[in-house]
């Protein structure tokens, strides 16, 4: 019997760079982390965080666009969970809350602003690889 081959992990964009990971409970974190980050509501939420500092519910869902507020309610619950966001409440009537970037939450928008960078760098190669797929497609 062959043997079965291993299980691919989060880690392998690292070992390909020459660099091991081999800590179970910090690959078990990074994986919980893009489970929560690698979505579109969260990408969302910080940049407009980041580009525009502590904002109120109301106009980070403005800035944000097309998002319904439970969507934002529960993206922003799990950024606060994860440290990402500090969410403050004013004790004032109507209540005022507003929300705004921890240090940790603006160190993860620098990191996925390589990914940016890297779209940038290759959108010509990646449009191309877009049509010429497409291309081959649409005849089968």
């Amino acid at each position: 019997m062959a043997p079965k081959p291993a299980k691919k992990t989060y880690d392998e964009p690292c070992r390909a760079l020459g660099e091991t990971r081999t800590d179970a409970e910090l690959d078990a974190l990074v994986r919980g982390i893009i489970d929560r980050v690698a979505d579109r509501w969260t990408m969302l939420t910080l940049e407009v965080l980041a580009d525009h500092g502590r904002l109120r519910f109301g106009r980070l869902a403005e800035l944000i666009g097309d998002v319904s507020q439970k969507m934002l309610t529960k993206t922003l619950r799990q950024m606060e969970a994860d440290g990402l966001v500090t969410r403050t409440v004013y004790p004032v009537v109507p209540p005022r809350v507003e929300y705004e970037l921890t240090p940790i939450g603006l160190g993860l928008g620098a990191a996925f602003c390589n990914v940016w960078l890297w779209a940038e760098k290759h959108r010509a190669e990646i449009e191309a690889a877009r049509v010429a797929y497409a291309e081959r497609n649409s005849a089968a």
